[in-house]
């Protein structure tokens, strides 16, 4: 965020395995101007491998901040979505045992007063502004789909069997299909990045309930994954929490960063299906 705008940024990531996996195929990031999370999907530790990818491209549009933060953002988050395809599907030409391999990816790159978003698969992205909680995102899912055509509603989508099936993901062999779009931020706005190892497990009131109640970005994610594996952490559960500040009450020196430092920026963690399989 550039230094002589109004709002600062507190951020704080975490990941947990859950209690029925293995490994942990998410990976986050948080720096001073973005903040992402992947949900690799694929065997043979493949999904770990996409989502490193997808989270790479991410760092390596931060270093290109970091030389002109002045940026086209859209445009350059587009180009973070072409670049990981690109090396998903050389790293399948080298390797065809990764073959099937992909990810989701939710990012945010924050600039001015406000921040890009962008998105493919079904993490999500909410804000919580006062008493409203909003989910940002749109889930790249079948059942999401459905939803949408006014077949299915929304209390049944929550529960549906197929509600893990995508159709759209970051796919080796497949061209990238974000969401793109614009928002705008307020002082005292929360926002949530996440994987769905938390949301196909806790309701969307109870993420709300503690995404307010918390003072520190740190303790909603320990929460979050916490009430996670309470419900059974049948999925890897990363969350990136952020705090918008007036920057009369930030004090000195970059939120983000600072905050990003205590919970680590990049973290290795979901296991996602391929596009159009079960992710159960």
């Amino acid at each position: 965020m550039t230094r002589d705008e109004a709002l600062e940024l507190r951020c704080a990531t975490g990941s947990d395995v859950g209690r029925r996996r293995s490994g942990n195929e998410d990976s986050a990031l948080a720096t001073a101007h973005l903040v992402a999370v992947a949900d690799g999907m694929g065997g043979h530790a493949a999904g770990e491998v996409a989502s490193a990818i997808a989270v790479d491209a991410v760092a390596e549009l931060d270093a290109r901040l970091a030389e002109n933060p002045d940026l086209a953002p859209l445009e350059e988050l587009a180009a973070v979505f072409t670049q990981a395809s690109t090396v998903l599907d050389e790293r399948v030409g080298a390797d065809p045992e990764l073959s099937g391999m992909g990810t989701t990816l939710t990012v945010m790159l924050w600039q001015g007063r406000g921040f890009a978003l962008g998105h493919i698969g079904d993490s999500r992205a909410y804000r919580l502004r006062g008493p409203e909680m909003t989910q940002l995102s749109r889930d790249h899912t079948l059942v999401q789909s459905l939803v949408d055509e006014g077949k299915l509603d929304e209390e049944t989508a929550a529960v549906h069997p197929g509600r893990s099936v995508l159709i759209k993901a970051l796919l080796a062999g497949q061209v990238a299909e974000p969401d793109l779009e614009m928002h705008e931020a307020e002082p005292g706005d929360r926002y949530l990045l996440c994987s769905d190892g938390l949301t196909d497990v806790v309701s969307i009131q109870e993420i709300g309930a503690v995404l307010g109640s918390t003072d520190e970005p740190s303790d909603t994610v320990a929460t979050l994954i916490e009430l996670a594996n309470e419900a059974g952490g049948p999925d890897n559960i990363t969350c990136v929490v952020i705090h918008v500040l007036d920057s009369a009450d930030a004090g000195d020196g970059n939120g983000v960063a600072e905050a990003a430092a205590d919970d680590s920026g990049a973290t290795s963690a979901g296991d996602s299906e391929s596009a159009g399989a079960d992710r159960s």
